[in-house]
């Protein structure tokens, strides 16, 4: 799944992104690290992976968006 970053705090390794309909979604430390990201900047085109729905919705993976 494609999304924007939003926000990133380089200090804590969280942040969250904006899904295509405006929708903004959370992401915790692992899931920055499984990236293998060293920094994120707001507007950025990522890939996410995530699991769950809804108010479950959990993002596992962030990694810049490649062609």
């Amino acid at each position: 799944m494609q999304a924007t970053a939003y926000t990133y705090d380089p200090d804590t390794r969280t942040g969250s992104v904006l899904l295509d309909d405006g929708t903004p979604v959370p992401f915790d430390a692992p899931a920055f690290d499984a990236g293998g990201l060293r920094l994120l900047r707001a507007g950025q085109r990522v890939r996410i992976e995530v699991t769950g729905a809804g108010e479950a919705r959990r993002i596992t993976l962030v990694t810049l968006q490649t062609f």
